[in-house]
């Protein structure tokens, strides 16, 4: 019996290559150079994910404050091909959620699929997601061009004046260290 290993680790700038190489693998979408510039200042809400030491996966996520919520938007998460159906996904979406828990005060995650993306939408159903809505041409230069949005509603939990300080320094210090997860 073989021992799979899948780790979380930062994005930094020794390593945004890997990610830009990643995603013109694994999604249909040109990213930007500000896409990169903004994941690097993104700090736990980007994540690199190896699987025995290989890049073979990751997400990156931003804070959405609009329509008077404060939200998680996953702008990537995805895993190269022979790598899928694994956990590496789950991994990367469980590291999302905890830290929107930790934080407390999200009102939902959410996320663009294109429409016909069946494994993405069964993948996001799993956990708890739904179709909200759907935009017509959301896509440029791919087809189909048409978004589902997927959206998870959460809990806030109850303000707490010492939370934003005690989460800051929370993520300072797991910033360094990659999360492990080992599977047999």
């Amino acid at each position: 019996m073989t021992r799979s290993s899948i780790e979380l680790g930062d994005v930094t700038p020794h390593n945004i290559k890997q990610l830009k190489k990643l995603n013109t693998v694994v999604f249909p979408v040109s990213y930007n150079d500000k896409f990169y510039v903004d994941v690097l200042e993104a700090g736990e809400l980007a994540k690199l994910a190896y699987y025995n030491d290989i890049v073979v996966g990751a997400v990156c996520c931003r804070i959405d404050t609009t329509e008077n919520q404060r939200r998680l938007y996953i702008m990537t998460l995805g895993c190269l091909s022979p790598y899928r159906r694994l956990g590496i996904g789950t991994v990367m979406f469980e590291h999302i959620m905890n830290f929107a828990e930790k934080d407390g005060n999200f009102d939902s995650i959410f996320l663009h699929v294109q429409i016909n993306n069946n494994g993405a939408i069964e993948f996001y159903k799993k956990f708890g997601f739904e179709i909200v809505d759907t935009k017509e041409q959301y896509y440029k230069r791919i087809e189909p061009a048409d978004a589902h949005v997927l959206q998870k509603a959460l809990r806030r939990t109850a303000p707490n004046s010492n939370s934003s300080a005690n989460s800051t320094a929370a993520n300072s210090n797991s910033r360094s260290k990659a999360r492990q997860f080992t599977f047999v």
